[in-house]
């Protein structure tokens, strides 16, 4: 099976660890020709990826949020404006989703309490209710997949970054930042 976020790896080797993982990189269409170039037996991508190419019929299988959580702020777009450029502000205060808002937010928070970034195998996933509310769920997972910590939260929509960081405070409990320093150790090397 190929794919190239350390995150996916680890997850992928967490769940079957019977499972061979490839790294491959590169852009989708290449990475799909590898399944047969390589004789690989499938790639793990994106669905929004796949779904904004028009690859809709090369998705197999849609992996379980639960157990393959995206990184976090993933598919996400925040625009940094100039300060003082207030014409751009203006035209920009009428646009975005406070739900998407907060969802980010607590996504960020929990990665920024871990210290985490891209390179770590971090998943983070959070959901707006009815009623105002907010569940975040995340896990942290060691490279080879043999330690994984996970929880979940809930709060209200108007405390996200909050609700990220007592998140994180849980993971590191269970186990997250020997992981994370594990990782970051090996990094160094």
């Amino acid at each position: 099976m190929g794919t190239g976020a350390p995150r996916r790896i680890a997850q992928l080797l967490a769940a079957r660890p019977d499972v061979e993982v490839v790294p491959i990189r590169g852009n989708v269409p290449p990475r799909l020709k590898k399944i047969k170039t390589m004789g690989l037996d499938a790639v793990v991508l994106a669905v929004a990826g796949l779904r904004r190419l028009g690859l809709d019929d090369a998705i197999d299988e849609i992996l379980p949020i639960d157990l393959f959580p995206p990184s976090p702020g993933q598919g996400a777009l925040g625009i940094q404006v100039r300060e003082g450029n207030m014409a751009i502000q203006e035209i920009l205060s009428t646009s975005g989703d406070l739900a998407v808002d907060a969802q980010v937010r607590a996504e960020r928070a929990l990665l920024a309490e871990l210290h985490g970034g891209c390179s770590v195998p971090v998943g983070a996933y959070a959901e707006v209710h009815s009623g105002g509310s907010l569940s975040l769920h995340a896990q942290v997972t060691s490279l080879d997949g043999t330690r994984q910590v996970s929880g979940s939260l809930s709060g209200p929509l108007s405390e996200s970054e909050k609700l990220g960081k007592a998140l994180a405070g849980e993971l590191i409990g269970q186990g997250a930042r020997s992981i994370l320093d594990e990782i970051r150790a090996e990094a160094a090397v």
